[in-house]
């Protein structure tokens, strides 16, 4: 038994990542529920930040999700979610930062960006990376560093899960070039740790409709 404690919200990507490192790892947590827009009193003692998601296992506290991920991976071993060796955890860690810094700014430019010029820029900036990913990651197995699935699919995995947005709001699907990028999705949404902190497609439309400004006809996303 563990004694942490995680600081989430339901739809954040950034705490889907932790969340899906505990259930893959089996460990016991408790789950604490944050309105980000209504935080509790204290709450920025625990993520200075303020933000999500943070953890608290003993006296130990830890906020952003890339730290407390690989924490997780050490302090809990098995199953490993990071290579063993120094190298290749070196190349995934750069994966990692790719996703933060590079993968996940284009998807929101692409979304979220003021008007259609930055959005557009946004929509380039995006498939670049994916195509990237298509290039680069895949070596030897489906998984983005071989057979084993690892930190470096959690970092990317909640932003296409949230690909119905960029489909519904900017017409975009995944390039016909990326075969093994679609193959490594499917993989992915298919594991059970995955399903357990999923939402479905309505969910972030009807969150992402009032952002936008938009409207959505109902029935749409509902699967």
């Amino acid at each position: 038994m563990s004694n942490i404690q995680l600081y989430y919200a339901k739809a954040s990507t950034f705490a889907q990542r932790t969340r899906v490192v505990l259930l893959e790892k089996g460990i016991d947590f408790t789950p604490i529920e944050i309105d980000l827009q209504n935080k509790p009193d204290g709450y920025t003692q625990i993520s200075r930040y303020g933000k999500v998601p943070a953890i608290k296992h003993g006296d130990v506290i830890i906020y952003e999700s890339a730290i407390i991920n690989e924490y997780l991976d050490e302090v809990f071993p098995e199953p490993p979610l990071l290579p063993q060796d120094p190298a290749e955890k070196a190349i995934a860690r750069i994966w990692i930062d790719y996703a933060n810094t590079r993968f996940v700014p284009a998807f929101n430019k692409f979304l979220r960006g003021k008007d259609s010029q930055e959005q557009e820029q946004g929509r380039t900036e995006f498939t670049e990376a994916l195509l990237y990913i298509e290039q680069e990651a895949f070596g030897k197995g489906d998984y983005l560093l071989g057979n084993q699935f690892s930190l470096v699919d959690i970092s990317f995995y909640p932003w296409f899960e949230r690909l119905p947005l960029l489909e519904h709001f900017r017409k975009f699907t995944l390039p016909a070039q990326t075969p093994r990028l679609q193959t490594w999705w499917k993989l992915v949404s298919d594991r059970s740790s995955i399903q357990t902190v999923a939402n479905p497609v309505d969910f972030y439309l009807q969150r992402f409709a009032k952002v936008l400004g938009e409207t959505i006809p109902v029935g749409v996303g509902q699967k």
